[in-house]
């Protein structure tokens, strides 16, 4: 009776443990992906910062220079899309990530022609409204781009995580799956050529 009563003790003391390990594991977990969803939603602020700045950047454009039309209509035609394409921290898939990351990609592209074509108008670059409008978009890529890095981090901490062992049975259980953070474009590594 005594050695039945020891094993039960033994027994009830490991699933005791085991317990206590798939509760302390699985919420680690939870926390590492709510921190994955908050670095998103850095993201997401930091685009929508730039989405609502480029209207002022064009007025002040326009109201400076008789400028390009087509500049401005590309910039405002990739505002639109980047604006359509949202993704929140429970949409954050593979997919809906890449293709609000092109949208946002296109506005930043055509955010630069814009100020490459500008380098044409002297008198728009002594503009001081320009040049703080100038200043204030340099702030805001900057802001995305650690915005970008700070997601990229958490997603290498929660997918170190998800992808340990043993902590990958306890995400295989509760179905936490890795996820997919910015990678470089294609051809990134390659300096860019301005022509005039």
């Amino acid at each position: 009776m005594n050695n039945k009563r020891r094993s039960g003790y033994i027994i009830g003391g490991i699933i005791v443990l085991l317990g206590i390990f798939l509760i302390t594991t699985y919420n680690g977990l939870v926390k590492k992906e709510e921190l994955v969803k908050l670095q998103w939603n850095e993201v997401q602020n930091s685009y929508q910062r730039r989405i609502d700045f480029i209207p002022n950047v064009v007025n002040v454009v326009k109201g400076q220079a008789n400028f390009e039309q087509t500049t401005l209509q590309q910039l405002a035609e990739a505002r639109a899309k980047a604006s359509a394409v949202t993704v929140s921290g429970s949409d954050l898939t593979a997919e809906n990530f890449k293709q609000q990351s092109a949208a946002q990609d296109g506005l930043a592209a055509a955010t630069n022609r814009l100020l490459i074509t500008v380098e044409k108008y002297p008198e728009l670059q002594g503009a001081a409204a320009f040049k703080g409008l100038q200043t204030q978009l340099e702030g805001t890529e900057r802001r995305i781009k650690i915005a970008r890095k700070d997601f990229n981090v958490a997603i290498a901490d929660y997918n170190s995580s998800v992808r340990s062992f043993p902590t990958k049975i306890v995400a295989g259980i509760f179905g936490f799956k890795a996820r997919e953070g910015f990678q470089s474009d294609a051809g990134a590594d390659r300096s860019v050529e301005i022509k005039f």
